[in-house]
């Protein structure tokens, strides 16, 4: 059996169908077989999961993970590293689900213990934690059973595969994990540490994966906060390295990864980006992603021809997430990209590829490229990226709709020549929807462009002053409508923090100006009041009730829209409240609603402040006068004043 199946996928599926997989397993757990029996079936056996993904499937059905498992608790090494040479097979097919490795908790422990059996079981275990540790939870149990000191010493190893799957083991445990991250930076193998180790190798004469997976080791130690973005072994080691990857002598999966590395590295840190930018001729190595492979391309094998046209869309997708960290902060390097060959040109035409992960790509690199004032003013205008980015937003998966809408605040900012345009596209109830998703981002990005559309008034300066205001009330109104009251309410009402934040900002947008605050909480005013009663009560930090605070300020400063405030002797008494809290904010925006109230060159003020008097205000007045905060000092006297006048 086993030299038939050796390179024979169909001879593999035949046994299979013919029912040998519940049979080899039956003598691979019968105490009656002798070891080498058992080593032999678990050979065949890891010939058959070297198959098709079904072959695995087919495997994995007849509980092959358990057997195999139970398997390593034998004495006979020979046994052990068949067993895990197939476990090896198995665990790396993306068909295999990595928790079948943490479903006993015995398991974990085991494979440590086994790691000084021999080389084989080194290369093996080493190769089996590094694709079944995906996400947290999977890097603390193998913290906890002793992963970082079990696995650090293989480093050393003469076996170069030993080496290898250890280092990856590494690159895994370290992303995006501080703990892993600061054990490793004090971890000792020989008198040395791990960081200077990883530094050895991703020196030029190493093979360019040991230097790839080292370089990414020390980049998510970096990003983790283990080590500083200015360490000679970021800036003078791993940056030049990944840059290195990107060259065209380089094969195109060592593109793609040094590409997603490097924009890894450099993205939250400008003087990295800078760096980056001019090093090795980098934004313009990028450019040659996007022509590959060529008509003249130097790849005579066939084979390989073939795989680079399936997987090309990879180089584009890396060139776009390395763009976007780029051009994240710095004005010039934002100009360099663009002004390369024919560049938005490809970044309106990746907004409409097939694949999800180039058209995210895309989108994060135009959101990069968006903060640019210049930009969006010339490049932006020339190449009307609004349309494509409009289609973008009418049926995309989440994670795209989160950069594009943020893309769209952008383009809906005063200074943007796109705005107009985007808002005759229907952009208004496009952002309404977006309000009403079960993503919190999304949510925000809703709230936060209708933000834009109200703030992004200044053209109306230019209209005669009663058109003006026709017109600012106008995209009130529209907003209101397209939001509609329910979901408004529904939004100051939301759990997520960011999204209520976002929402009162709104509101406080639309209670301005004195004939639009009347004119709204003449319709809607019952239910702002209770919003704001229901947030003043709640269990909200302090950023959320200053905000609410400033609203019952602008609507205190109303005509008409003060008599709710007056005639509601609750929210009266939480306003005397806030003005004794023990934060300044909240007091200060407390004095704020108290000063309309009691400004008296306005009709029935003499009646507010006679109220206002009763119910002991003008004494906190004077106990705030003498307040050590100056700004609130100077407010309390303003207020003071007021009655004296």
């Amino acid at each position: 059996m086993k030299n038939a199946v050796i390179g024979n996928n169909k001879q593999k599926a035949n046994l299979i169908v013919l029912g040998a997989v519940p049979r080899l397993l039956y003598l691979l757990q019968q105490e009656t077989s002798s070891t080498e029996l058992k080593t032999e079936c678990a050979v065949v056996l890891g010939s058959l999961a070297m198959g098709t993904e079904n072959n695995v499937k087919s495997l994995l059905d007849c509980h092959i993970i358990p057997a195999l498992l139970q398997g390593l608790l034998s004495p006979d090494l020979k046994f052990i590293e068949a067993c895990l040479r197939c476990l090896r097979t198995i665990f790396t097919s993306p068909v295999t689900p990595e928790e079948l490795l943490y479903t006993d908790a015995t398991v974990i422990p085991h494979l440590m213990a086994l790691l000084s059996r021999s080389r084989y079981t080194q290369e093996y275990i080493c190769q089996i934690f590094s694709h079944c540790c995906k996400g947290p939870d999977h890097q603390t149990i193998l913290f906890n059973h002793g992963a970082v000191q079990n696995i650090a010493h293989l480093l050393t190893s003469v076996s170069y595969k030993v080496r290898m799957q250890a280092l990856k083991c590494f690159s895994v445990l370290a992303f995006e994990n501080p703990q892993v991250s600061m054990t490793l930076v004090n971890v000792l193998v020989d008198g040395e540490l791990l960081p200077q180790i990883f530094v050895k190798m991703l020196q030029r004469d190493k093979p360019i994966e040991m230097q790839l997976t080292s370089a990414k080791c020390l980049t998510y130690m970096c990003r983790a906060g283990a080590i500083r973005t200015d360490d000679n072994c970021i800036v003078l080691k791993t940056l030049p390295c990944l840059v290195r990857m990107c060259s065209k002598e380089r094969l195109l999966e060592e593109r793609v990864e040094g590409a997603e590395t490097l924009a890894y590295l450099i993205e939250p840190d400008v003087e990295l980006q800078r760096i980056a930018s001019i090093t090795d001729h980098l934004i313009a190595m990028l450019a040659d992603y996007f022509k590959y492979p060529s008509s003249v391309s130097a790849i005579t094998d066939i084979k390989r021809l073939d795989h680079d046209l399936k997987h090309a869309h990879e180089l584009r997708q890396a060139a776009f997430k390395l763009y976007a960290s780029l051009g994240a902060n710095d004005e010039d390097i934002r100009k360099k990209i663009i002004d390369t060959e024919n560049m938005m040109d490809r970044i309106v035409t990746g907004l409409s590829e097939s694949s999800v992960k180039v058209r995210l790509a895309a989108v994060r690199c135009l959101h990069s490229l968006s903060r640019s004032v210049q930009q969006l003013r010339t490049s932006f205008q020339d190449h009307a990226v609004w349309k494509p980015l409009m289609k973008v937003l009418q049926n995309a998966p989440d994670e795209i709709l989160v950069v594009a809408s943020s893309m769209l605040c952008n383009l809906l900012l005063e200074f943007s020549p796109s705005k107009e345009p985007i808002l005759e596209s229907g952009a208004v109830e496009l952002l309404c929807g977006l309000t009403q998703s079960e993503n919190p981002a999304l949510r925000v990005n809703g709230i936060w462009a209708l933000m834009m559309r109200k703030l992004s008034t200044e053209w109306l300066n230019s209209l005669p002053k009663n058109m003006a205001f026709q017109a600012e009330q106008k995209i009130k109104a529209d907003i209101l409508r397209s939001l509609s009251t329910e979901q408004l309410f529904r939004l100051l009402s939301d759990s997520d923090l960011n999204v209520l934040m976002k929402t009162l900002g709104l509101l406080r947008n639309l209670l301005s100006t004195r004939p639009h605050i009347d004119k709204i909480m003449s319709t809607h005013g019952k239910q702002i009041m209770q919003a704001v009663t229901l947030i003043l009560e709640g269990e909200h930090n302090i950023e959320v009730k200053e905000q609410t605070l400033c609203i019952l300020a602008n609507i205190a400063d109303g005509t008409t829209a003060k008599e709710l405030i007056m005639t509601n002797d609750d929210i009266l008494q939480k306003i005397k409240y806030y003005m004794g809290h023990s934060h300044v904010k909240l007091q200060l925006a407390a004095m704020f609603c108290i000063s309309n109230l009691v400004w008296n060159e306005e009709e029935g003020s003499q009646e507010r402040q006679d109220k206002l008097r009763d119910m002991g205000i003008v004494d906190i007045l004077h106990k705030l006068s003498q307040s050590p905060d100056s700004n609130l000092c100077d407010k309390a006297k303003t207020a003071l004043q007021q009655y004296l006048a």
